[in-house]
């Protein structure tokens, strides 16, 4: 595996073809065997006086312990903050406790773990104003270099501005030791993006939205770095793993470079992210994000597969009137006491409205051609459940408890958590819900 030269996008102004000038203020990446027995020798470079180290109860054996050891080795003072929850939540009550366990005076905090820490570390170290380093203690997740934390606020999935993690590490022999289920997770990340490009490609076509070339290509760089090694991944070698968590940082290097989550996120999230909304409302199991959207996957390929017979065949040109009224009062009954910020978004932008819907239709009409080329490019929704099936990862909704009315409710109204254009929108537009969700209940439920 050709190892990635990490210089070539830290720390440095990128003038790309896009006409921007591209960012990542990370100082290092470290992803390596005894990559942690590095950490004292890259605070000696800085100033750092009063060093807050966060887990929970899980990263703390995977790797906490060891942390400390190598602080304390090189006679540095930290405290500590500790989660004691089985299943922590990036919600109110979790970021309340790491604002009150931070101390005043704290000018690093050093986030040990994956998903659910590193996020809710961003956040804290972002609003406080200090740098924050990650460790990462499993191949879990993209979001290890992002400069957003998806946190969910009165019961809602929203994407917080923060800024990455000045240092990461990634410990190979931590990495390998993760459970499976959250390598394969990471895998489920990535092959999320695959849907993200397509997304963003369609949102350039019909919204006129902003698309960047050279980080789709990248964005595509860490697909491959992950799909071509995630068979090896599955059997624990390293230099698979490695290409695993390489793979997931670029990822996060995309959505800094853009200043949003749009290169790394797009309907496979948000079927996610109101799986996960639902979970929670309802005290259910929550899988792994990127087991969710390793599904979510499938389900949108899929999706994207009905939609190119659809638009082969002809599509409708009946518009159903939107209602504002009969909208709302779905909406209320799909994401309960979340519901108050979903309509509040579409009072703002409006995006449902019939006006709207008819010049993305128009649009729509105009450009087959750059259409059809997005659509032929996406792998079979079969592909990708077959990549999730190699890792023992589950590929459809069913096996990870979405219950079949939450998975055809997020077919119809996981789009309005976010105003972002994508496949769910233009099955609204076209008013092929219904189709959909019949079809693939057929296939996934029956």
């Amino acid at each position: 595996m050709e190892k990635t030269d990490w210089k070539a996008y830290l720390q440095k102004e990128i003038e790309c073809s896009c006409g921007r000038t591209h960012f990542c203020d990370i100082e290092e990446i470290l992803i390596e065997e005894n990559a942690i027995c590095r950490l004292p020798g890259i605070l000696s470079r800085h100033s750092y006086k009063k060093l807050c180290v966060v887990c929970d109860e899980h990263t703390e054996k995977a790797a906490g312990f060891r942390v400390y050891e190598e602080l304390t080795k090189a006679g540095y003072n930290f405290s500590k903050v500790l989660y004691h929850e089985p299943e922590l939540v990036p919600d109110e009550q979790a970021l309340i406790y790491l604002f009150t366990q931070v101390p005043q005076d704290c000018d690093l905090i050093i986030a040990v773990g994956s998903g659910t820490i590193n996020d809710l570390c961003r956040y804290v170290s972002y609003k406080m104003k200090i740098d924050y380093y990650v460790v990462g203690t499993a191949p879990s997740m993209d979001g290890y270099a992002s400069n957003v934390s998806p946190l969910i606020i009165r019961h809602l999935k929203t994407t917080y501005t923060a800024r990455p993690a000045r240092v990461i590490i990634g410990d190979l022999q931590v990495l390998c030791e993760a459970p499976m289920h959250m390598l394969a997770a990471g895998v489920g990340d990535i092959i999320g993006k695959y849907v993200c490009l397509a997304d963003w490609q369609l949102a350039h076509e019909i919204n006129e939205e902003y698309l960047c070339p050279e980080v789709t290509a990248l964005v595509r760089k860490s697909i491959e770095k992950v799909t071509e090694n995630a068979e090896a991944a599955a059997k624990r070698e390293k230099n698979a793993v490695a290409a695993l968590m390489e793979g997931l940082v670029l990822s996060g290097i995309a959505m800094s470079y853009i200043g949003n989550s749009r290169p790394a996120s797009g309907s496979e999230h948000h079927m996610s992210h109101y799986w996960e909304m639902m979970f929670l409302l309802r005290h259910q199991s929550d899988p792994l994000h990127g087991t969710k959207v390793g599904v979510a996957t499938v389900a949108a390929l899929r999706l994207y597969e009905i939609l190119k017979e659809k638009k082969n065949m002809g599509l409708s040109q009946q518009v159903s009137a939107f209602s504002y009224k009969k909208w709302a009062e779905e909406i209320e009954e799909a994401y309960g006491p979340a519901a108050p910020e979903v309509l509040k978004l579409e009072q703002e932008v409006g995006k449902n409205a019939d006006n709207e819907v008819l010049r993305r239709r128009s649009v729509w009409e105009e450009k087959q051609e750059e259409i059809g080329s997005v659509l032929e490019n996406l792998p079979s929704a079969k592909t990708v459940a077959q990549i999730l099936k190699s890792m023992g990862a589950p590929s459809s909704p069913a096996e990870i408890q979405v219950s079949l009315e939450t998975f055809k409710k997020g077919i119809y109204f996981a789009k309005d958590l976010r105003n972002r254009f994508g496949l769910l929108q233009i099955l609204f537009d076209f008013s092929l819900q219904k189709t959909c969700s019949e079809i693939l209940e057929e296939e996934f439920y029956r």
